[in-house]
Parts: structure tokens; sequence; C-alpha cells
């Protein structure tokens, strides 16, 4: 009776998001400034350091955020004009991280 009991506790805390990690935009924060800042600009304000590296701040004018979920998990390889990005392959709660990240983001 103590496992059906447990196993619906879990259920239900599983149904409700409860035992769901929240996404972390400070972590997509860190994230994106340790894998992406030495290209994209990567904050609310600034140039890209690399000029044909789009800021993340216009990325949800460009695409749907969730869209670039897909392409975070099965790693990026587009490269920017004439200069090679390197390829990134994220982890799902990385991933949902960096998108929260991302969504805080707008272009001014």
């Amino acid at each position: 009776m103590k496992y059906l009991t447990t196993v619906a506790v879990l259920a239900g805390l599983l149904t409700t998001g409860a035992a769901l990690a929240e996404d972390d935009p400070q972590a997509g924060h860190k994230l994106v400034e340790e894998n992406c800042a030495r290209c994209h600009a990567v904050e609310t304000t600034g140039e890209s350091p690399n000029p044909d590296a789009p800021p993340f701040r216009t990325f949800s004018k460009k695409w749907p955020l969730e869209n670039l979920e897909e392409a975070l998990a099965e790693g990026i390889v587009v490269g920017h004009q004439g200069v090679d990005m390197p390829e990134f392959v994220f982890e799902p709660d990385q991933i949902s991280d960096i998108i929260a990240y991302l969504g805080t983001l707008n272009e001014t």
C-alpha cells in the first residue's frame, strides 16, 4: 500500500509540474555568456563582437523562440559569413534555461 501511495504522490507531482525544475533565465544567461558572447551580443544592448553574428535580443523577432529548442538540442552548426561557428549541443534543461533567458531580452 505504501508503494501505491508513493507512486500516486509522484504521479500527482509530475502532472502538476511541481516535481519539474523551473526554467532558469539566470542559468541561461550564464550559459550564453560562456558559450556565445565571444561572437554575439547577449545583453539587451551592445554590438556583437562579430558583426556577422546577430545580437541575441533580435532572435525572437527572427524566429519563434520555441523553434530554437530543436536546433539547440541537435547542435547548432550554422556559420557566419566567412567565420566558422563552433558546434554547440546543450542538454534539455540547459536549452530550457537558454530559451527562458532569450525570452527576457527585448530589442531596443
